[in-house]
């Protein structure tokens, strides 16, 4: 009778198993898998879930096993799939409403590093210098290789007020480690100022504030500027993407007619096609899209359908290159499963997974250079693709640095300082204004 006893278990755990995979309904035309193999496979699972369980070093709990199973199967399949805990389903239903707990950052993972995608504007990550591309390959000096993302990401949160260490690796330059302090992340998705005779409009992600926020920017930037209004800027450097929705009305906010995006997965009938509706919201002024390396999936979706309308001018450099869709299947009391399920395409077709959003005219950021800096010198004629502009210069040449027992400077200068050192940005605003001076003369 002892003998039997792994058996049942393990046809217990094969019936528990099976009763999970069924609470996902079958797409149409679902085929059902060889179920000989298949329940021999199962039996092989359960007979390791029954070694590990009897005779592993220490105790682990069968939902330890299991989740960890669970985990394996959806981490095997590519970067975005993952099983959410109780625990992680919640925070990530949080973290979708614009308020979460942690550093304020977006990762992936690569070659067994946790990859920084970009910081959140504002929070802890983002105020430690942290940068697209970065490496953390330590945490609190422990390797970070052998975790999940998941794991990883549970290690970075923690208390509010609490410390924890990152190492970093970037790019040729000798690992660092940077300490930062955990907080509360409250994300204001929607930015806006004007710069000058422009409305300058940040994203920073696609929340369910997202939609809302934009709305508002463009209201109170029509008001300030009334009809000295020459367009808009809309920054999207370093926006990790949320939420498809917000991408979608994001896009139709600035669009009359026309398709938005495109999913398409491994069955016909799940794709879908979303357009836009009619009503331009900034009444078809000159709009010019700001892209970086950061830029990800939701805001490679509004580049991309902005682009192939020709509705606006994509500046900056070459996005991350996420264009799969996940969907979040809850599992009852169990959790979740993040899966991903489709792959989106632009208007004109183009699929951007692994590609990115190549821009309209590339710019890369350039780097702020001491006055007194020794030769090493950078000049406008020395960065690619830059336009030459004898009128413009940088701030501060030729001049000594203030003392710094002065007053401290105005908030508005120091936007307009911050704005100078944006190459990106300075490139845009004068993007910007040849193309209303253009349109200006053309009427006249």
């Amino acid at each position: 009778m002892k003998r039997d006893m792994p058996k049942l278990f393990t046809a217990v755990a094969i019936g528990a198993l099976v009763g999970a995979f069924f609470l996902i309904p079958a797409p149409a035309g679902f085929a059902a898998p060889d179920k000989p193999e298949t329940y021999r496979m199962l039996e092989l699972f359960g007979n390791v879930f029954e070694r590990v369980r009897k005779d592993y070093v220490e105790e682990k709990s069968d939902e330890e096993l299991i989740e960890a199973a669970i985990t394996g199967m959806l981490t095997h399949l590519d970067p975005h799939s993952a099983f959410l805990n109780k625990r992680r389903f919640r925070d990530m239903q949080v973290q979708t409403k614009g308020e979460f707990g942690g550093l304020g950052i977006e990762v992936t993972m690569e070659k067994g590093y946790v990859k920084v995608v970009s910081p959140i504007d504002d929070t802890p990550a983002d105020r430690a210098g942290l940068k697209p591309g970065d490496l953390i390959t330590h945490l609190n000096g422990e390797q970070i290789q052998g975790l999940t993302l998941s794991e990883a990401v549970t290690k970075m949160r923690g208390p509010i007020k609490t410390a924890i260490k990152l190492t970093i690796r970037r790019g040729a330059k000798k690992p660092f480690d940077v300490s930062i302090v955990r907080d509360r992340i409250r994300i204001q998705s929607v930015r806006s100022r004007p710069e000058g005779k422009i409305g300058y409009i940040r994203i920073s992600s696609f929340s369910e504030q997202t939609d809302k926020g934009l709305k508002r920017a463009v209201d109170k930037l029509k008001k300030k500027l009334g009809d000295e209004l020459m367009g808009y800027i809309l920054d999207l450097r370093n926006n990790p993407g949320g939420l498809l929705d917000q991408a979608v009305t994001v896009s139709d906010s600035f669009l009359d007619q026309g398709e938005i995006v495109s999913t398409r997965g491994r069955h016909e009938d799940t794709g879908q096609r979303f357009n836009a509706t009619s009503g331009d919201l900034t009444d078809g002024k000159p709009l010019i899209v700001l892209i970086n390396g950061g830029s990800a999936s939701a805001s490679e979706i509004v580049a991309g359908a902005l682009q192939d309308h020709r509705r606006a001018i994509i500046v900056g450099t070459k996005t991350f290159g996420k264009g799969s869709v996940q969907t979040i299947i809850p599992l009852g009391r169990s959790g979740a499963i993040k899966l991903t399920t489709q792959r989106y395409y632009t208007p004109s077709g183009r699929s951007i997974q692994a590609k990115g959003i190549n821009p309209d005219i590339e710019v890369a950021q350039a780097r702020i250079v001491p006055v007194d800096a020794p030769v090493m010198r950078r000049s406008e004629r020395d960065l690619r693709g830059a336009l030459e502009n004898e009128e413009e210069k940088k701030p501060g040449d030729g001049k000594k640095p203030e003392s710094a027992a002065k007053p401290e400077i105005s908030a508005e200068d120091a936007r307009a300082k911050a704005t100078a050192e944006d190459f990106q940005l300075a490139r845009a605003l004068d993007l910007l204004r040849g193309i209303a001076m253009f349109r200006s003369r053309m009427v006249n």
